[in-house]
């Protein structure tokens, strides 16, 4: 098997901006995959049972995932790049403005996911993990159908709705829209404000790397964007990542710097994510050490590799863990027709 990136969909080179689009996606999908592996597991046990890293996608971990399989991280994040689908398909060959609502549609497909309308799912049957807030928010979606009456209130911050936002950066068509419905997809479970605004914040660093900006300017985005929407956690999230030693909390452990063993808070997943893309190794070797860290490592392998992915590519994931990936030509193929239309 090649480590030589060839795309599933098309043999010809691709422009910068469909492969870090690509590159977010997929790195979503790897680092989710890769990290499935160990989750729930200390930097201790990871230690002696892979002393270099979880360095290929194997599967197994506490669910028992088959290879490449997506976990609540992936598939959520594919039922928010299915709404932006479905707005295309809507507005495809009209002359007007079409008025769909992209925030009711990911609500609906993360509502068909939870009740195990999925692929590879048995109708009717549910998630094998699924987070607090992302039950109880879809649970209230089902019995109000209005995404913004939803939500789990303030207190639960958790990162369930940081590891799925990536499309909104991709295909939202303004910055205006983009903060927008970031908020509002987080919303409908984690509408918690520190959570809708490191959703905001992410996205708005995804979408600089995505035009060509630097890290550094990236960076600097997400900070103008934290403090236009007034919130000094975020900010300090972002400056805490972006002096966060990755390379070395992965060697020796996080000890005290990363406070629950890197636990599933929204605001130290986007300090691991922020301390991973400041990161110049390459993505293969970053991402292996974000899951090396331990404790929520499927998550923290989603958010980081989403933001590695726009940094450097699809080129950069490698191909091994490519080929394992259960959504890759469905993210591939939904991306690139997007961004077709753009």
């Amino acid at each position: 098997m090649t480590d030589t990136f060839q795309s599933s969909t098309t043999a010809s080179p691709l422009n910068p901006r469909v492969s870090k689009s690509l590159g977010a996606l997929l790195g979503v999908h790897a680092g989710d995959s890769l990290g499935a592996t160990v989750e729930f597991e200390t930097h201790g046990r990871i230690q002696k049972q892979y002393p270099n890293g979880v360095r290929d996608i194997i599967g197994g971990g506490p669910f028992g995932w088959p290879a490449g399989h997506a976990t609540d991280d992936t598939d959520l994040t594919r039922a928010v790049l299915l709404a932006y689908r479905d707005r295309a398909v809507a507005q495809q060959g009209s002359s007007t403005t079409i008025n769909f609502d992209v925030v009711k549609s990911a609500a609906d497909w993360s509502l068909k996911w939870y009740k195990g309308d999925w692929p590879d799912r048995t109708l009717g049957e549910g998630p094998v993990d699924i987070g607090g807030a992302t039950e109880q928010g879809l649970s209230k979606y089902e019995d109000t159908r209005d995404p913004r009456y939803c939500g789990a209130g303030f207190g639960m911050a958790g990162n369930g709705s940081l590891m799925r936002c990536i499309p909104t950066a991709l295909f939202a068509e303004t910055r205006e829209e983009r903060i927008r419905d970031s908020k509002a997809i987080s919303a409908f479970t984690h509408n918690d404000t520190r959570c809708s605004i490191s959703c905001a914040v992410y996205n708005e660093i995804v979408a600089a790397l995505v035009d060509g900006k630097s890290v550094l300017e990236a960076v600097e985005c997400g900070q103008e964007t934290a403090k236009e929407l007034n919130s000094p956690m975020v900010e300090e999230a972002i400056s805490t990542g972006y002096r966060m030693p990755i390379s070395r909390y992965a060697a020796t452990g996080p000890g005290d710097k990363l406070p629950g063993r890197t636990s599933g808070y929204v605001l130290q997943s986007l300090s691991v994510a922020i301390g991973a893309l400041t990161d110049p190794r390459p993505l293969e070797e970053v991402l292996i050490d974000v899951v090396r860290l331990g404790g929520d490592t499927d998550t923290n392998g989603a958010i980081a590799g989403g933001l590695l992915g726009a940094r450097d590519g699809i080129e950069a994931i490698p191909a091994r863990w490519l080929d394992k990936l259960q959504f890759r030509s469905d993210f591939e193929e939904i991306a690139t027709s997007l961004l077709s239309k753009s």
